[in-house]
C-alpha cells in the first residue's frame, strides 16, 4: 500500500477529459496563429501585411511568457475577489499530476495552458484596431501591459472561484466579457486614442488579399470549436452541447449578414460572409454551455444583425477608425451574446434558467457585468495608452506610415517587387 501511494493522484486525472483539453488548446493556439494573423493580414493594404502577421505571432510569444512567469497566478490562484495571489509565480508548485479546482479531473498544466491561449488571442484581437499605424515596439508594450493591468483582473473577476462577478452568478462560459467585450471596448478606446490612419476617409484603403482573409476565418471557424466545447473542461455532453450551439449560431451569423449585405448592396461579400462567421461565434461564446440549439439560433441571428449594423451604419455615421471592426464585431457581438444567455439559458443544459425559464434577473447580472469590464477595460486602455505615448510615442512619423509598416518597422516587404 505504502509503495502505490506516489501515484495516487493519477486516480484524479480522466484520460479522456485531458485528451479533449489537449485538442483544444491546440485549436485554439491556431485561432491566433495562423487563424486571426491570415484573417487580419488579408485586410490591410499590402505595405502593412507582415506588419499585422507580426502583431499576431509576436504576441504569442510575449504572452505566452508572462502567462508562466506571473499572469496565471495572478488569475487563477486564491487572493480576493478582485485579484488572485502569487502562488503560481513561475508556475512553481505545478507538478506532473497536480490538479486545481478549476482544471478538475485534468492536469493543471493542460488546463493552464488552454487558459493561456485565450490570454494570447485577447490582446491579438486588440491589434486589429491599431492595424496600419502604430509603432511595432509601442504595440508589444501595449499587449505585456494590457494583459497584466487589464485582461488578469477581468479574467478573476469571472472565472475564478473567488472572482466577484462569479460569486453573483454571472454566466459567461467561454469569454464573452473576458475576451470578446474586453478586447472590442479596448480596440475601440484605442482607436479613438491611437487616431484614423493618414489619409483615412480620402484615399481607397482596400483589403489585400480576401483570399488570406477567408482562409483566417475558416481557421477560426474551427478554432472555435476547442474555444467554446473547450471550455466544459471535459469530453463530455456539455462540450457536445457547446459544439451544437457554437456551428448553429455561427452559420446562422453568416448567412444573416449575406442577405443584409445582399439586400443593402445588392451582392453577398465573401468578406462579409466571413466577417457574419466571426459575429455569430463571437455571439455564442458566453452562450454555448447554457443555451439550447434553439436559443443558438437566435443567439447568431441577433449577433449577425448586430454586428452587421455596428460596422455598416454605426461606425461610418461616428467616423472612428477601428481598422478591422474589432469593437463591431467583438465588442458588440459580445454584449449581444452576453444579454441573450440571459434570456435563453436552459437550466436542464448548464445549470441555471434563464429569463425564458422564470429567472429574470439573470438579464440583470449579465448587464452588470458588461458595465463593469467595459467601464475598467476602457479606463485601462486609456491610461496604458497614454503613458506609452507619453514615454516612447505611439504612432509611427506620416512619411513611415505611408510608405508601410512593413518596411518602416521590420525592414521587410510581404512580396517581391
Amino acid at each position: 500500500m505504502a509503495a502505490a501511494a506516489p501515484s495516487a493522484p493519477h486516480v484524479l486525472i480522466n484520460h479522456g477529459d485531458t485528451a479533449w483539453m489537449l485538442v483544444s488548446t491546440v485549436l485554439v493556439l491556431m485561432m491566433t496563429i495562423p487563424g486571426l494573423a491570415l484573417f487580419y493580414g488579408g485586410m490591410v493594404r499590402d505595405k502593412n501585411v507582415l506588419s499585422t502577421l507580426a502583431h499576431s505571432f509576436a504576441t504569442t510569444c510575449l504572452v505566452t511568457l508572462l502567462w508562466y512567469i506571473v499572469a496565471y497566478s495572478l488569475a487563477f490562484t486564491d487572493g480576493n475577489a478582485f485579484i488572485g495571489g502569487l502562488s503560481r509565480l513561475f508556475l512553481e508548485g505545478m507538478g506532473r499530476d497536480t490538479v486545481s479546482d478549476r482544471s478538475m479531473a485534468v492536469p493543471e498544466s493542460v488546463y493552464m495552458s488552454f487558459q493561456m491561449t485565450f490570454a494570447i488571442i485577447t490582446p491579438a484581437l486588440i491589434s486589429g484596431s491599431f492595424a496600419e499605424r502604430i509603432k511595432f515596439s509601442s504595440a508589444l508594450w501595449f499587449s505585456g501591459l494590457w494583459l497584466l493591468f487589464v485582461y488578469v483582473p477581468v479574467v478573476h473577476w469571472v472565472w475564478s472561484a473567488h472572482g466577484w462577478l462569479a460569486h453573483m452568478g454571472v454566466l459567461d462560459f467561454a469569454g464573452g466579457t473576458v475576451v470578446e467585450v474586453n478586447s472590442g471596448v479596448a480596440g475601440l478606446v484605442t482607436a479613438l486614442v491611437v487616431g484614423r490612419r493618414t489619409g483615412y476617409g480620402r484615399e481607397p484603403m482596400a483589403p489585400h488579399n480576401l483570399a488570406l482573409t477567408t482562409l483566417g476565418a475558416c481557421l477560426l471557424w474551427v478554432g472555435w470549436f476547442g474555444f467554446n466545447a473547450g471550455s466544459a473542461v471535459s469530453a463530455g455532453g456539455l462540450a457536445g452541447m457547446a459544439m451544437v450551439t457554437t456551428q448553429i449560431a455561427t452559420a446562422a451569423a453568416a448567412m444573416a449578414w449575406m442577405f443584409l449585405e445582399w439586400a443593402a448592396r445588392g451582392k453577398p461579400s465573401v468578406l462579409g460572409m466571413a466577417s457574419g462567421a466571426v459575429a455569430g461565434a463571437v455571439a455564442i461564446t458566453p452562450a454555448s454551455g447554457f443555451v439550447d440549439p434553439t436559443g443558438a439560433l437566435i443567439i447568431g441571428l441577433a449577433g449577425g444583425l448586430a454586428c452587421f449594423t455596428a460596422v455598416t451604419y454605426v461606425k461610418n455615421a461616428l467616423g472612428y477608425d477601428d481598422t478591422l471592426d474589432v469593437f463591431g464585431v467583438h465588442g458588440v457581438g459580445g454584449a449581444v451574446g452576453l444579454i441573450l444567455t440571459g434570456v435563453f439559458a436552459v437550466q436542464a443544459i448548464g445549470g441555471t434558467a434563464g429569463a425564458l425559464e422564470g429567472n429574470t434577473g439573470q438579464i440583470g447580472k449579465q448587464l452588470i457585468a458588461i458595465a463593469a469590464v467595459a467601464t475598467y477595460d476602457a479606463l485601462g486602455t486609456f491610461l496604458i495608452l497614454k503613458l506609452i505615448d507619453l514615454v516612447m510615442g505611439l504612432r509611427p512619423s506620416r512619411d513611415e506610415e505611408r510608405e508601410g509598416l512593413d518596411i518602416t518597422q521590420h525592414g521587410e516587404r510581404a512580396y517581391s517587387e
